[in-house]
């Protein structure tokens, strides 16, 4: 028999750009480590990591005017994103980010269609 109360997992897409301090640049591959075991944490998956290099910043921060940039697109439940910002938050190395959500609705075995077919 089908139990019709068991709540049903919804994913969501989201990115998320961020910007890691010049000077820990070398760091990169830690923190990208660490985001993608907090995303599989949370029964999602990165689905596209996009590094853009240092790259002049908009305004200094930390009296800084170059930051390493890095976009990355995935999914995951809905509380990633709270997670992934307080990690954001404490990490020392990350010194701008914004999540962005995507779509509400998201089902991953639609996009892994998607990368076989393309």
């Amino acid at each position: 028999m089908i139990d019709l109360w068991r709540p049903v997992k919804r994913f969501r897409k989201w990115e998320s750009l961020f910007i890691i301090h010049p000077e820990r640049v070398e760091e990169k591959d830690q923190v990208l480590e660490k985001i993608k075991q907090l995303v599989e944490s949370k029964e999602g998956e990165i689905l596209k990591i996009d590094e853009w290099g240092m790259r002049k910043l908009a305004y200094p921060i930390e009296k800084k005017k170059q930051g390493y940039y890095v976009l990355i697109e995935f999914y995951g439940l809905a509380e990633l994103p709270k997670d992934l910002e307080e990690f954001f938050r404490i990490d020392e190395r990350v010194i701008r980010f914004i999540i962005v959500k995507l779509e509400d609705r998201f089902t991953p075995t639609e996009e892994k269609l998607e990368a076989k077919e393309g």
